[in-house]
């Protein structure tokens, strides 16, 4: 089962990383490098990838006449932003819970737990053609 996990942040997210300690910085790294080395070793890491900060976003749309619509950032009326995903493939659901939860232990400033939601979404198969 292929399940993609997502974390939001916001542009004070991206900001406030500018006042954490460099010794913090490393321990939030290497604590999500762990989770990657773990999810690697085990098979169930397809890939996985922090994003830049909303200020380097684009949205695109067509317009009517097919030309493109760009804006900056995701969204101008949101203050949520995708920060990073892991792609994976488990044997359950459950395991794709377990894994979300250890995301969300993230070590922040001081070693305090970030807590922050992770969003676990199973890929579908698109239908036969």
């Amino acid at each position: 089962m292929k399940y993609m996990l997502l974390i939001h942040g916001n542009s004070k997210g991206w900001e406030d990383l500018d006042d954490w300690s460099q010794e913090d910085l490393q321990a939030m790294v290497r604590f999500m490098h762990g989770i990657n080395a773990d999810l690697s070793d085990s098979g169930e890491l397809l890939d996985a990838q922090g994003l830049a900060g909303p200020e380097y976003a684009k949205t695109v749309r067509a317009s009517q006449d097919g030309e493109p619509i760009i804006t900056d950032g995701p969204f101008s009326e949101t203050k949520e932003v995708l920060a990073g995903f892991w792609l994976l493939e488990v044997s359950s659901e459950q395991r794709a819970l377990e894994i979300a939860t250890r995301i969300s232990a993230t070590p922040g400033p001081g070693g305090i737990l970030i807590n922050q939601p992770v969003e676990v979404h199973p890929i579908g198969e698109p239908p036969a053609v």
